[in-house]
């Protein structure tokens, strides 16, 4: 390639970056040893030297974002979420499997049971069957509740195998609903009740009317979202005899509350052919590629071109790049602000509720976002908020910035440093998180309470 003079070079238009930046900035290259500029970059003047603004704005991310649903059944979904980060795509993923709140067995009391399962293991066995019961009609039950019909759930199992009989299978369809509570009376000792010959036995639930007569559960009884859950087998003469009672809860609490059976995302993958690829090659091309993402085209006069057919299908398996020479006819890369989401529900939510419930809860924490610590952010600054409260030997000292470490200083509320004091802790910060970055090490304990061992260096 003859060289060129500087001079001679062609101007690089305000506004735009050259289309390798570009690429490198919108894109993930995946070479055949290992991907490239996988990082995102996010620092608003990344690129004023170029006339680009880099920043994030209301505006921008309104006009680019979309969400198209590509296929919807009846136990998953699978969209596409496009124009956002990774991070915003991740806080979506970790609200579907840990804070949206379903019903799950919590409680089981346990009658009779002479089958070779432990009484520990068969009552995890049963937090684990999903119910198929809209979460949003009942109540979360705090300790202090009492089980009511409007926050607990009560299933009956009862099975037993006959002596001389074949062993038997015990499913989750034997699991029996009971829309009136529990049946279970109450043991002498946990009961404050006076019952007299004619009161009806005070039970482990306080039902004020049967679940059954609600609207909501008249015409769609609630049951286990699969009959054919395996909970136990049983030899001749084995019996259990149990009462299990589902609660409302989330998924960060115990995996069994968990709405779905997997979230997850991928960047959208893109297969260029730099250059065209005929003949024996493209054959050679199409048989690498074990999902079937490249095709052949008759061009006429008896030449076949490879075209790319179906680069979504692809999984980067790199077998089609991998063997020297071939990465100059073939690119794979990821566009970075678009993601492929499958979510799969358990079968309590339909997928597209899940979707809209999770998207509820996300915007609820924005509104929920304290506005006295706002966050403040420039293209050549950060602030770091670090609210620290004095005492009054603070206060005495606060000229010479030196504080008591055995005073409290962050229990005492509307006292504050002086903006001078302020400074200069946080340049001690600045420092040593600097030091530590050089050292190749990661501080995230940050906090006040940790500040004194500032006080021990700076005496």
């Amino acid at each position: 390639m003859p060289k060129v003079p500087i001079w001679d070079l062609p101007d690089i238009p305000k506004g735009e970056l050259p289309p390798h930046l570009e690429l490198q900035r919108t894109r993930v290259l995946c070479n055949s040893d290992a991907p490239i500029h996988t990082e995102n970059i996010q620092y608003s003047g990344a690129y004023a030297s170029m006339g680009v603004d880099n920043s994030v704005r209301l505006d921008q991310f309104r006009n680019n974002f979309k969400v198209e649903v590509i296929r919807l059944s009846e136990d998953d979904i699978e969209f596409d979420m496009i124009g956002i980060d990774a991070a915003v795509a991740n806080a979506f993923r970790r609200t579907l499997i840990a804070e949206l709140p379903t019903m799950a067995i919590e409680k089981v009391l346990i009658a009779n049971n002479t089958s070779v399962i432990q009484d520990e293991v068969l009552a995890h066995r049963l937090g684990l069957i999903p119910i198929k019961v809209d979460p949003r009609l009942f109540e979360s039950m705090s300790e202090n509740d009492e089980p009511n019909e409007k926050n607990t759930i009560v299933f009956k199992l009862h099975v037993r195998c006959k002596i001389g009989g074949r062993r038997l299978t015990v499913k989750s369809d034997e699991l029996k609903w009971l829309p009136n509570g529990s049946e279970f009376p109450l043991s002498a000792e946990n009961s404050t009740q006076t019952s007299t010959s004619n009161s009806k036995p005070k039970t482990y639930t306080s039902f004020r009317c049967s679940q059954s007569s609600l609207p909501e559960f008249s015409s769609d009884p609630i049951a286990p979202k699969h009959p054919d859950i395996i909970i136990a087998k049983l030899g001749a003469g084995q019996e259990i005899e149990l009462e299990a009672h589902a609660v409302k809860g989330m998924g960060k609490t115990h995996a069994k509350w968990s709405p779905v059976a997997t979230a997850w995302y991928r960047l959208l993958p893109e297969v260029v052919l730099l250059q065209e690829v005929e003949g024996e090659m493209a054959e050679k091309l199409v048989e690498k590629c074990p999902v079937n993402v490249f095709d052949i085209e008759d061009v006429g006069n008896g030449k076949k071109r490879a075209t790319v057919t179906r680069p979504r299908a692809c999984t980067l398996c790199r077998e089609c790049i991998r063997e020297e020479g071939w990465d100059k006819y073939v690119a794979l890369r990821r566009a970075k602000d678009h993601f492929i989401f499958t979510i799969e529900s358990t079968g309590a939510l339909p997928p597209e509720v899940l979707f809209t419930e999770a998207v509820k809860i996300l915007e609820d924490k924005c509104e929920r976002q304290n506005p006295k610590v706002p966050i403040f952010a420039t293209s050549d600054n950060f602030f770091l908020l670090v609210e620290l409260e004095m005492s009054k030997n603070d206060a005495a000292n606060e000229e010479s910035h030196v504080l008591n470490p055995e005073d409290d200083y962050w229990r005492q509320p509307g006292k504050h440093f002086s903006e001078q004091a302020v400074k200069f802790y946080v340049a001690e910060i600045l420092l040593a998180m600097e030091y530590l970055h050089m050292l190749g090490i990661v501080y995230r304990d940050l906090k006040p309470e940790n500040k004194p061992s500032i006080d021990a260096v700076n005496p």
